[in-house]
């Protein structure tokens, strides 16, 4: 099963993916995770993308569908899609060589995205999230590293962001409901209702 989670940043992707990719027996897939191993296994996609990365360039869509179709091809699971597709063009090529099961919107507000964004902390030594909303300590409870907030965390930067995902991302909303496999899921509920809730999709998607 291919399952695509959407949503602007900040509405929880990539948390609820860690929480559902053992229960639905898929991969957690991010663009960044994939990049990155892509270029520390010296592939030829790797390479390239160094390239572009390294000189501030985007990567662009090509090698991006290159990396997600080759792992497509050399996994025994089901992805479950965490930033890819970004836009309609993407989406597009992906349904020359994947066939999508589910895509999970996770909808909410810029209003809720820059309290949560805005309040975001992370360990610097093990990389665990939390948000000053239900922590205050500025140690993590895991490993006791010091947690710092990104420089790119800023309201005005986020709202950007934001701006950006309405503009080339949210389009796939409709691309994708027409299609009959979008799900709609308040991004703003607490982690295992969405939790709960997603997994009876993948359940009747099955």
């Amino acid at each position: 099963m291919n399952v695509i989670f959407l949503g602007p940043p900040g509405a929880g992707k990539g948390t609820i993916a860690k929480e559902i990719k053992d229960l639905a027996n898929v991969i957690h897939l991010s663009t960044g995770d994939m990049l990155r191993e892509e270029m520390r296994n010296g592939t030829e996609l790797g390479k390239m993308a160094k390239q572009y990365i390294e000189e501030g360039k985007l990567v662009p869509d090509e090698v991006i569908i290159g990396m997600v179709e080759s792992k497509l091809k050399s996994s025994d699971k089901g992805i479950l899609f965490d930033g890819f597709p970004r836009t309609v063009d993407q989406a597009k090529a992906l349904d020359q060589f994947a066939k999508i099961d589910a895509v999970i919107n996770l909808y909410t507000t810029v209003d809720v995205i820059v309290k949560r964004v805005g309040g975001r902390r992370i360990c610097r030594d093990c990389g665990k999230v939390f948000n000053t909303s239900w922590y205050d300590s500025d140690r993590c409870d895991e490993c006791g590293g010091e947690l710092y907030t990104r420089t790119d965390d800023t309201e005005e930067t986020i709202k950007k962001r934001y701006e950006v995902y309405v503009e080339q991302t949210e389009p796939l909303v409709d691309y994708y409901r027409e299609k009959g496999i979008l799900h709609d899921i308040d991004a703003n509920g607490e982690i295992q209702e969405k939790v709960d809730k997603i997994k009876a999709i993948f359940d009747n998607v099955q």
